[in-house]
């Protein structure tokens, strides 16, 4: 295993939709240890593939103790509403108030093609929309709106 390098802004990359995992094989499986791996430190929640150079939809998360994974993931279900400051590890030091759903429900597979729901409210909510953002090729500041978004266009360009 090893630590993936993270792509920053403005690397095109990270607005590169990714694609579906059509074949679990042995690179898919060593990416999801490494990303696994690259995701479990302080203050980290959730990384995209795209964010270390691989365009496949498969996000890892660090939420509340619990590290995990998903393939494929596809958002079915959000609800409620919550505001909160929201950061990426493709913007390094950038901080933004976001309002996000307060519940989100992320289906897809796991490693061995089984059924995987990943769902929580807070943080874990907040990761799993900000995750599949990256993963259809945008980013967070993307639903900034007003003042907000203005701050990260000036914060960008001063990257």
């Amino acid at each position: 295993m090893a630590l993936l390098t993270i792509n920053t802004v403005p690397d095109p990359i990270l607005r590169t939709k990714c694609e579906e995992v059509e074949k679990i094989d042995e690179s898919v499986r060593d990416l999801v240890k490494d990303m696994l791996e690259t995701v479990d430190d302080p203050g980290r929640a959730g990384l995209s593939a795209n964010q270390v150079g691989v365009l496949l939809r498969i996000f890892t998360y660090n939420v509340g103790g619990k590290l995990g994974y998903i393939i494929n993931p596809r958002l079915t279900y959000k609800s409620g509403q919550q505001d909160g400051e929201e950061g990426c590890l493709s913007l390094p030091g950038l901080w933004f108030s976001l309002q996000r759903s307060s519940f989100a429900r992320a289906e897809g597979i796991d490693l061995d093609g089984k059924k995987v729901v990943v769902e929580g409210k807070g943080l874990m909510a907040r990761m799993i929309q900000h995750e599949c953002d990256h993963l259809d090729g945008h980013l967070f500041t993307d639903r900034l709106q007003g003042k907000e978004r203005a701050k990260a266009q000036a914060a960008i360009r001063n990257i």
